[in-house]
């Protein structure tokens, strides 16, 4: 792989959800200054990605963050918790970015906007999309490059056309939040660009990833960057705060009507299907990946490495299996909120690692600590939001981090307890 068949993975992993759902969820709270809250999450990210960058070019393995935490904490219980929540997140993820790819396919191919249909296209996008990743992981490559470049071609067409069309204004309709909710919003939009830290786990099928991975990580970051705080200035001047609150789930597509027409909507559908397809496609690989290395170093079940077909095993269909029933069970902004703190979480975690072996990295500790702050008051502020309007919501991220601090301690006693029977022997 080169520097842009890995940007490609990795904007084909950001541009997905995080654009096409969740800039309506986005814009519900943060109105008029929707840009401003993707301009912030995009610096969290870009302080986020030089962590990343220069742990995967000293650690270009495919384990990625998994890796990372090995490196930081050793095999201890705290790599092993932040590890399994970290591909517990990308389970969420897969699952929420399908049900954006059900939403859209539902509006377009339906003409609705709710049932069970979002569900069954999601499900089933989930289930090819993993026997893809699972017979011929060449094809992943080849097909992320092709949908990058599509879903790129269409997005701009409709900024250039938005951007020249003066006479479509909604933007000073819409609310001017405060700046607590304003960086409460950005917490939600760094979901959106999460899925830089996915490039990391190419790092070992890369000639020169100290050089290739780094770059392709800040290329990444700043294209999307500038590609949704562009859409989000579009959506907002293109439809009312009316029009909002009935379409949030599909913003981009709605926005494209008054400027382009029925085509226009069609055009962007297909872009929001291509796009959340490619993103599902990135954090599948990631998926097989991450746990295919925990199961081989024992931090999961050796079920996650007992093969059943090809590269699938055991634990990789376990994975979608739970992904299938995320899908069914939450509505796409609680399933959100889910996978934003737990992105925020675990990427803040990776702070501290990296932190830890900075002098291995050559890592810079005052970007370190000044990425680690920022990342820490966004999701201080998130969770404090979720809290009071989705309570729920933040009790399953609670519950899923002890779960998985359990599940790791227990499985390291049980590696200790067999390593002492070896050693009696």
């Amino acid at each position: 792989m080169n520097v842009w068949s890995v940007t490609s993975l990795g904007i084909g992993s950001m541009v997905g959800a995080g654009i096409f759902a969740l800039l309506g969820q986005v814009a519900l709270c943060a109105g008029h200054d929707t840009y401003l809250a993707f301009l912030v999450g995009g610096i969290v990210a870009g302080f986020s990605g030089y962590s990343y960058a220069k742990l995967a070019a000293r650690y270009p393995e495919a384990g990625g963050i998994v890796d990372y935490f090995e490196q930081a904490f050793g095999t201890t219980v705290i790599s092993g918790t932040l590890s399994l929540i970290y591909l517990l997140t990308l389970v969420v993820t897969v699952a929420m970015v399908a049900k954006a790819f059900g939403a859209y396919g539902a509006r377009l191919f339906l003409n609705t906007g709710a049932g069970p249909w979002i569900n069954v296209l999601a499900s089933t996008v989930v289930v090819l999309l993993a026997i893809l990743n699972l017979a011929n992981s060449n094809l992943v490559g080849k097909a992320e490059l092709v949908m990058v470049f599509l879903k790129l071609l269409i997005l701009a067409v409709l900024m250039i056309a938005g951007l020249s069309m003066p006479g479509v204004q909604h933007l000073t309709e819409h609310i001017h939040p405060s700046f607590f909710n304003l960086v409460s919003s950005a917490g939600l939009t760094f979901f959106a660009y999460a899925g830089f830290g996915m490039m990391a786990n190419a790092a070992a099928s890369v000639a020169k990833p100290q050089i290739t991975i780094p770059r392709a990580i800040y290329l990444a970051i700043g294209t999307v960057g500038l590609l949704y705080v562009g859409l989000a200035m579009i959506v907002l001047r293109s439809i009312s705060p009316a029009e909002l609150v009935k379409n949030a789930d599909t913003a981009v597509a709605t926005a494209a009507q008054p400027i382009l027409g029925r085509a226009g909507f069609v055009a962007v559908s297909v872009a929001a299907l291509l796009a959340t397809t490619s993103a599902i496609n990135a954090t599948l690989f990631s998926t097989i990946k991450i746990s295919g290395v925990m199961g081989d170093s024992g931090q999961l079940p050796r079920l996650f490495i007992r093969p059943i077909w090809r590269l699938a095993t055991q634990g990789v269909v376990l994975c979608v299996g739970a992904m299938l029933l995320l899908i069914d069970a939450f509505e796409l902004n609680a399933i959100a909120n889910i996978a934003s703190a737990m992105f925020l979480f675990t990427y803040l975690a990776v702070h501290v690692a990296h932190w830890r072996v900075s002098q291995l990295t050559g890592g810079s500790k005052a970007v370190i600590g000044i990425g680690f702050l920022l990342m820490a008051a966004v999701l201080t502020v998130f969770l404090w939001t979720v809290s009071r309007t989705q309570p729920w919501s933040l009790a399953i991220v609670v519950i899923v981090i002890a779960a998985s601090a359990m599940v790791s301690t227990l499985i390291l006693r049980s590696r200790i307890g067999t390593l002492k029977a070896l050693v009696t022997r």
